[in-house]
Formats: C-alpha cells, sequence, structure tokens
C-alpha cells in the first residue's frame, strides 16, 4: 500500500462538514507529508495533530487541516475544539470498530483535511458533523471506494450540492423532447413557463427558432430554464466543428447534425462535441440507409433520430421505429448511444415507441400548439409512468450523515 484515500460530505447548514483524508505508512509519500505538514506552518492553515482530549492523541495518529483559512481565535476554537475532537474520536472508535487494523497503529499516519465554514455556530453539529464525516471518510478509504461500477452508473445523475447549479445528462430514458419549431420567441418561453416540472422533460431550440434568432436562442432559452437539458437542432450540413463551437459557447448540452452531412462532416462534429463534453445528435431524416451510414463512422454519436418529416406525415409514410433494433443488432452492440423517434408522435402512439426501443420522444405540435399544454405534457409522462419500470433511488442522495 502507497496511501489510501477517503472523503465525505455530512451534515447540512454551516456547520456541513466536509472531510479529505490520506492513510498510509510513516515510511511512505503520506508520512512525509504529515512530518512537513506538522513542521511546515502556514498562517491561517496551521495543521495539529488531532487529540481526543488534551494529551490523548489517537492511533494512528492524525493530523487535522484546516481547508479554511482561520482569520481569528473565534476560528481557531472551531477547529482545536469540536472538529479537532471529532476526527480523533472517530478514528479512536474506527480501531475500536476493527476498520482500521490494530497491528497498523504505529506503522500507519492519518492526514484529514477538514472543511469549516466561518459562519458556523454550533459546536455540537459541527463535532456530530466532522465525527460522521471522518468516519465515513475512513470506512471509504479502507474499502477502496467508490468502485468503478457506482462512478460510471452515477456520474451522469450527480448534483453537486455546493455548485449551485443542475447540469442534467440524459442518463435515466425514456425523454419527452419538446421541439419548439415556432419561430417566435414569446411563444417558446411561454410554452416552456406552461410545462409541469418533470426530470423527464427536455427542449430543443429548433431549426426554425434558430434560423430566426440565431444559436444565441439557446442561451435565451436558458435563461428561462437554466437546469433543463437543452438541444440545438442546427441539422448541420458542412463547417460541423464550427457549428458545435457556436451551439457550445450559446450553453447547448446537445447539437444534432444532418446524416445526409458526409462522412467526414459528422466525425468531425462528434468528435469536437466529445471535446466540449456536449452530446452529438445524427438525424437520420431521409437518409436512405441509417445502419450502413453508422457504420461508416469513426465513433457513434451519442443520440440517433429516426426522423419522419412534417411534410411527409400527410402522406402516410410509416415511421421507420422498427430500424432500432436492426441498428443496435448491427452497429450499436455495446455502445449506449440512445435512440429518439420524431414525427407526429401522440399519447396513443407512445407505448409502441417505447416498445420499439426508443429512448426520447420527440413531440412538436401536439403539446407547443396545444389550448392546455401542461396537460398535453403530462399524458405523455403518464405513459412513461406506466409503460417504463421504476427505477430504484440511491440512498446516497438522500442522507445527511450516515453511509
Amino acid at each position: 500500500m502507497t496511501y489510501l484515500i477517503g472523503e465525505a460530505l455530512v451534515g447540512k447548514g454551516q456547520e456541513v462538514a466536509h472531510v479529505d483524508l490520506l492513510v498510509g505508512e510513516k515510511e511512505g509519500p503520506v508520512g512525509t507529508a504529515f512530518a512537513q505538514g506538522l513542521t511546515n506552518l502556514s498562517a491561517g492553515h496551521t495543521p495539529l495533530l488531532g487529540v481526543i482530549r488534551p494529551n490523548l492523541p489517537p492511533k494512528p495518529h492524525v493530523l487535522v487541516v484546516p481547508k479554511v483559512t482561520i482569520k481569528n481565535m473565534e476560528e481557531a476554537n472551531k477547529i482545536f475544539g469540536p472538529a479537532q475532537a471529532a476526527v480523533a474520536k472517530a478514528i479512536a472508535d474506527a480501531v475500536e470498530e476493527g476498520m482500521i487494523p490494530k497491528d497498523k497503529l504505529d506503522s500507519w499516519v492519518i492526514i484529514a483535511s477538514v472543511f469549516i465554514h466561518p459562519e458556523a455556530k454550533d459546536y455540537r453539529k459541527i463535532y456530530h458533523y466532522n465525527y460522521s464525516a471522518t468516519k465515513l471518510a475512513l470506512s471509504r478509504a479502507m474499502s477502496n471506494y467508490p468502485p468503478l461500477e457506482k462512478i460510471l452508473y452515477d456520474k451522469d445523475r450527480a448534483v453537486h450540492p455546493v455548485a449551485g447549479l443542475k447540469v442534467p445528462r440524459l442518463w435515466r430514458p425514456p425523454y419527452l423532447q419538446i421541439a419548439l419549431d415556432n419561430p417566435s420567441m414569446e411563444q417558446a418561453i411561454r410554452v416552456i413557463k406552461e410545462l409541469p416540472k418533470s426530470d423527464r422533460i427536455i427542449l430543443e431550440a429548433g431549426t426554425p427558432l434558430i434560423k430566426r434568432y440565431g444559436v444565441s436562442a439557446v442561451s435565451k432559452l436558458r435563461e428561462v430554464a437554466p437546469d433543463i437539458f437543452i438541444i440545438a437542432d442546427l441539422k448541420t450540413l458542412d463547417t460541423a466543428q464550427v457549428e458545435v463551437d457556436i451551439a457550445y459557447e450559446e450553453t447547448a448540452d446537445a447539437v444534432v447534425v444532418s446524416g445526409l452531412a458526409s462522412k467526414e462532416s459528422i466525425d468531425r462534429f462528434i468528435y469536437e462535441a466529445r471535446r466540449l463534453g456536449i452530446y452529438s445528435i445524427v438525424d437520420m431524416m431521409e437518409v436512405p440507409d441509417p445502419v450502413e451510414k453508422l457504420g461508416e463512422l469513426k465513433t457513434l454519436p451519442d443520440v440517433v433520430i429516426l426522423h419522419r418529416a412534417i411534410d411527409v406525415e400527410a402522406t402516410g409514410e410509416k415511421p421507420r421505429w422498427h430500424l432500432i433494433k436492426e441498428i443496435k443488432e448491427k452497429v450499436v452492440k455495446e455502445n449506449k448511444m440512445l435512440f429518439a423517434v420524431a414525427g407526429g408522435i401522440t399519447p396513443e402512439t407512445a407505448p409502441e415507441a417505447l416498445a420499439a426501443g426508443a429512448d426520447i420522444l420527440i413531440v412538436g405540435r401536439y403539446i407547443t400548439q396545444s389550448k392546455d399544454i401542461e396537460r398535453a405534457t403530462r399524458e405523455f409522462i403518464e405513459v412513461f409512468v406506466r409503460e417504463v419500470p421504476k427505477e430504484p433511488g440511491d440512498v446516497d442522495l438522500f442522507r445527511y450523515h450516515v453511509e
């Protein structure tokens, strides 16, 4: 073992505790950092040996390092009092409970970096939360938490409590994509304001809207819907990287390229979107053989749209939902690519689309031209509730101070 790493955020309010810690051998890098931290002091971040009470340190010894600059004795007392005692007591209890091997008490040391808010007032809560955070961080360090499976599962579901914003990702299909195709910003904003609250709803800045207002339409929609996933339906045919960059600068979460574009353009489009961390979507409207087109690409997009154009709906042409299964079998295989379907979808046809493998239902006029936008939207959400098994929640997202 070189060293182990643990982290935990526990509690709420100004007394919230966040502990980062390193566990390692005295003879290794953690031991070196421990000795340097104890001998090279810095103003406002003075490390101190953790003690359960004066003259009683735990074993392994712990170095408590304040994360926030200490500016006065009132702030220092919170570190030298409840925070220090909580960290030390948590380590002693972890030894008693068998979490830390007793044969390592004299060869290991621990460094615990502790966050104490300058406006924290309640000493009991400071102690309580920092004790729990230290125990949880130790438990995680000793078990090499988190496993890769949890990281991959949660990375797009996670919402950081201090970040102050939500960055939506498409991690839990199905979704209802509302196409704001009417070239009126006032109409688009009215639709957004009348939508019900749901994590299943994503928005599309439609091509007509973008043609009238430019890609800045995305930023205008973002002002009204800051936490909703927004797609810029560019239907790019050329200058792929440039158009992705423009949409990215306007805060688009995803961009759409036409499947009729050249293989080279689509490859560059997908590359640039991936480089910038936004979703690439290929619209297969009027593409004769979507399976062949996808098979030519260097990298698969995040989403493929099987799109029946508005102008051909009246001809009775059937949607190509059956291609979802074929694409999965011949092209996708292990990839997590999502499938969206568009073209006159209603609550009555939605179950059939979901059964065919659709992850995203793109709906425009049925909702945006409805006299009751909220009711029309809920009709689709109710279909999702009926047709899609409920996924269990992750208890980590709801707890304050226990693992």
